[in-house]
């Protein structure tokens, strides 16, 4: 059903793949928008390895949910910053191209547990974490992302 990765000398395993999701902080996520449109939009995500799911945090209206409610179906990309092979001006690049399905979720609990640990992800103060959930998870709902699809490889951008 998915396409194969047609330069496979630099197709990631399956370890790579879990790694970068586990480090990168961001990725866009693809949707299909209004009118046929894709709307792809840069995300903070969390990765929660014992579900295998992908999280995202969004209001509960908006153009994401709209999308949803539409299609399930969904893109998500993450890119690593790349690193330099010594002096060389190019940088060598992994990326992961994710496909699978998307709900939302309503429930207040997982809404809390899954917010902190996003927000473990870029600070481990844990007062303003919790102010910071406090003030908004009534107002939030979550994004999970069901891979069907997980697909990465490296590129040296010379």
């Amino acid at each position: 059903m998915f396409r194969k990765l047609s330069r496979i000398k630099q197709k990631l395993d399956k370890e790579e793949c879990l790694e970068l999701l586990r480090k990168e902080k961001r990725g866009v996520l693809a949707l299909q928008g209004d009118d046929g449109y894709p709307y792809a939009i840069p995300l903070d995500y969390y990765y929660d390895e014992e579900s295998g799911k992908i999280f995202f945090h969004c209001g509960k209206t908006g153009y994401k949910l709209d999308c949803i409610a539409r299609s399930d179906k969904a893109c998500f990309t993450v890119t690593e910053e790349g690193v330099r092979d010594g002096d060389e001006w190019w940088l060598t690049v992994r990326s992961l191209v994710i496909f699978g399905r998307a709900e939302i979720l309503k429930e207040d609990k997982t809404i809390r547990e899954i917010s902190e640990k996003l927000s473990r992800k870029f600070t481990s103060d844990s007062e303003y974490i919790a102010r910071e959930i406090e003030k908004y998870a009534p107002a939030t709902f979550l994004i999970a992302l069901t891979p069907e699809d997980v697909c990465g490889k490296r590129v040296r951008e010379k």
